[in-house]
């Protein structure tokens, strides 16, 4: 008997998962997705199975939208073990080397600024980075090491929370692309005993933090209860990420033009930048960028959700 193909739905938004331990972010979608049995789905970047925390997951018409979610600043808290390093720079790692520990609280909040600001990180080698079409991670465990460019990144905050004995709380701010792992690895070379991370939780992701999420636990609950549509209610609105940008309301008539690609004008622009647009009913029907004619020309657009 042939196999009846599952019709998945056309469900938009996003879904503000608390990625559990020892899940891929790729792992998470898929378990998020089926319970919502949707049709379309992404993610906003990805976190290591070690962490937890904020991961957006966008559904439908939101994955249009992901890019700017994955480019958006970031924060975490870490706990380092300091003294021991490891393969992968995290607790999943076999142990490298294992050294005593006597450093102060004062030793510690002493080195922190030479990570704060505009820094150069080398990628680590256990990382989703492609080299010749391979991720750094699967040449890692062919036993392989390739030369990384460094990459500037940006630590807008660096705090100590907590220093008990060899482990380490920290809080961290940073732009995309900030390896936690490489940081806490380069603060342990400085300490001279190493350090990996031994915890990771995002706490902030864009706009979006902690509180705001919801357990997969909450999800598969929901979904016993009711079936698909009632994870439905854990959605937020397709352009729930971008609410930080200018909004516009076009008139009827701008609109029709503009989702037809025409650029338009509209008397309440910014003088520059990207904008969020609503039609006359106020349904967010896309984003825009104003041009220098002062123009709001169409980006990625919405027509139904």
């Amino acid at each position: 008997m042939a196999q009846v193909k599952r019709v998945r739905r056309a469900v938009s938004g996003i879904i503000l998962l608390d990625k559990p331990r020892g899940f891929t972010s790729n792992a998470a979608l898929q378990k998020v997705r089926w319970l919502l049995n949707a049709e379309k789905a992404g993610h906003t970047g990805s976190l290591d199975p070690l962490a937890t925390g904020v991961l957006p997951l966008c559904f439908g018409e939101a994955t249009k939208f992901s890019q700017y979610l994955l480019d958006a600043d970031k924060g975490y808290e870490t706990l380092a073990q300091l003294g021991v390093t490891t393969t992968t720079a995290d607790a999943e790692g076999e142990v490298l080397e294992r050294r005593p520990v006597d450093v102060s609280r004062e030793q510690l909040e002493a080195i922190l600024p030479r990570f704060r600001g505009d820094i150069q990180q080398v990628p680590p080698m256990y990382s989703a980075l492609k080299r010749d079409g391979q991720p750094l991670y699967k040449l890692a465990r062919a036993g392989e090491v390739v030369e990384r460019e460094p990459r500037s990144v940006t630590i807008a905050r660096l705090e100590l929370l907590s220093l008990e004995a060899d482990k380490a709380r920290l809080a961290v701010a940073c732009s995309k692309g900030t390896y936690i792992r490489t940081l806490v690895e380069d603060i342990g070379r400085e300490l001279g005993c190493g350090a990996h991370v031994a915890e990771l939780r995002r706490t902030q992701a864009g706009p979006f933090e902690v509180s705001q999420t919801v357990t997969l636990e909450a999800l598969e609950q929901a979904h016993a209860e009711g079936g698909a549509e009632a994870v439905d209610a854990f959605l937020q609105p397709v352009d729930s990420g971008l609410e930080h940008w200018p909004l516009l309301q076009f008139s009827e008539h701008s609109a029709f033009y503009w989702l037809h690609g025409q650029p338009v004008r509209a008397p309440e622009a910014p003088q520059f930048g990207m904008v969020r647009v609503q039609d006359h009913n106020g349904r967010f029907i896309g984003i825009g960028e104003v041009s220098e004619d002062g123009r709001i020309a169409p980006r990625r657009l919405i027509r139904s959700v």
